[in-house]
């Protein structure tokens, strides 16, 4: 079965976002609407629909004229498993002491490193992408300085990478939320295969917004691996639930975006610590 991508960008959030309850309504309607803010600096944001047969363009064309949006650019898709794809082309991955892997190169674990198994999903984060291998880097240099964390939470934990590798590092019960629903699915999953569950506990969440993150509270070690804007906007919470003295490890931002992210978190009575660029992404260490 084809299936067809509808793309297009506008300057605000607000304007996307009604863009993208808009194409939810049309005929024939997308099987999926996606609003994003894009990840090269521009201020941008992307909305994408998605369908399963001929999307209608007259439609489509009045739509982003009526949302001061570019013209939808539509295309087909090759029919591809992209699960299956993902697995050939995802190789293991080293960060300081762990060792991120697909069940496909289960025989390539190395004996002396921390194993996390980690699938090609519907989620973010398998450790291929620099803000993910970053994170990672960032806990292992937290653990050769010789840091113990008794109380750590992921939040915006996609495939839950950071969460698992913090439960094995530490004999700790770690918290892990996201705001989507199948990422956190994808998370609980992986956490029983790493045969961490009951250490590893999932929710559903946005930012700080469940009640047991915020019995938790303040936590000594917290991972934020989404977007500038999103980080940006949680660091008054982010602060209000870290510990003194505790530290937070932040990424999915740009190289460029790194000032602005530092600027929000010493408002907040954070200090940066360490510093790290992978490719064009940077991962920052901050401490209360």
């Amino acid at each position: 079965m084809p299936t067809f991508t509808a793309l297009t960008t506008l300057e605000k959030k607000t304007y996307a976002e009604a863009l993208g309850l808009a194409l939810e309504e049309i005929d024939p309607a997308p099987t999926g609407v996606g609003v994003f803010e894009m990840e090269d600096g521009s201020g941008l944001w992307e909305v994408g629909a998605y369908f399963v047969e001929d999307p209608d363009e007259i439609a489509l064309a009045l739509l982003a004229a009526a949302h001061n949006a570019k013209p939808f650019v539509v295309s087909e898709l090759p029919e591809t498993d992209w699960v299956a794809h993902v697995r050939r082309e995802l190789h293991p991955v080293e960060a300081g002491r762990f060792f991120v892997y697909g069940s496909h190169d289960a025989d390539k674990v190395p004996t002396d490193r921390v194993a996390l198994l980690i699938e090609a999903a519907m989620a973010f984060g398998t450790g291929h992408h620099g803000t993910t291998k970053g994170c990672l880097e960032a806990l292992e240099r937290l653990i050769v300085a010789g840091e113990t964390k008794h109380n750590v939470v992921d939040i915006g934990c996609g495939t839950a990478v950071l969460a698992l590798a913090a439960a094995k590092t530490w004999p700790k019960p770690v918290l892990a939320s996201d705001i989507d629903e199948v990422a956190v699915e994808v998370a609980e999953a992986n956490v029983a295969a790493n045969g961490e569950a009951g250490r590893v506990i999932c929710l559903e969440a946005a930012g700080f917004g469940h009640p047991e993150l915020a019995a938790k509270a303040p936590f000594d070690l917290v991972f934020a691996n989404i977007l500038k804007g999103p980080l940006v906007e949680l660091a008054p919470e982010i602060s209000q639930h870290t510990a003194d003295a505790g530290h937070v490890i932040l990424s999915g931002l740009l190289n460029t975006q790194a000032d602005d992210v530092i600027a929000a978190y010493e408002a907040q009575g954070f200090a940066v610590e360490y510093r790290a660029e992978l490719g064009e992404w940077t991962t920052l260490t901050l401490k209360k």
